[in-house]
This record gives structure tokens, C-alpha cells and sequence, in this order.
């Protein structure tokens, strides 16, 4: 793992898969966080497969998936996110 660096995946587009796909875990894919991602989609598939056969415990996996996003793109508003390879996922140009 290269730690350091400005990454060059591009942080609107991570925002923008967050906003969009945030709870099936596509921005983690896009920046590399496989773990992450299947981490997400895990949460969404199990949640929704719950609520469909009446549990309502999907309710709470989709609160903390959607907890989760949340907590994605506020690391990245404030530069504190970084990529699969350790470096940092940033808007300023340097």
C-alpha cells in the first residue's frame, strides 16, 4: 500500500456515486475500497431482502448502511478520505 499522495480518482465523481448509489456501495468500488463496497451492498441486499419477507430488522440494516454513506461523504468534504491505495481522495488541486 503506497500511503501518501493525492489520489487521482476523481472526487466529484466519488461524491456523485455517493449521492446516487450510496447505499449499494458504488463509490467505495469506484475508489477502490473493495471490502467496503461488498460491505455496503451487503447491507442493502440483506435489508431489502428482510423488509420483503416482513422482518423489520432490514429497517435497521438499511439505517446503518445509510449511516455509513453519510459518514463517506462527510470524510470526503473534509479531505480525510483516501483510496484503496492509501492516498488522499481531494477537490484541491495541487
Amino acid at each position: 500500500m503506497n500511503i501518501g499522495g493525492r489520489s487521482k480518482k476523481s472526487y466529484t465523481v466519488a461524491v456523485c456515486f455517493a449521492a446516487v448509489f450510496g447505499i449499494i456501495g458504488i463509490h467505495h468500488f469506484y475508489v477502490g475500497r473493495w471490502w467496503h463496497g461488498l460491505f455496503d451492498l451487503s447491507l442493502s441486499i440483506g435489508g431489502i431482502a428482510l423488509l420483503l419477507y416482513g422482518n423489520l430488522f432490514g429497517i435497521v440494516l438499511l439505517a446503518i448502511d445509510l449511516i455509513h454513506t453519510v459518514y463517506f461523504i462527510y470524510k470526503l468534504i473534509v479531505n480525510e478520505y483516501r483510496d484503496g491505495s492509501g492516498k488522499l481522495i481531494t477537490y484541491i488541486s495541487k
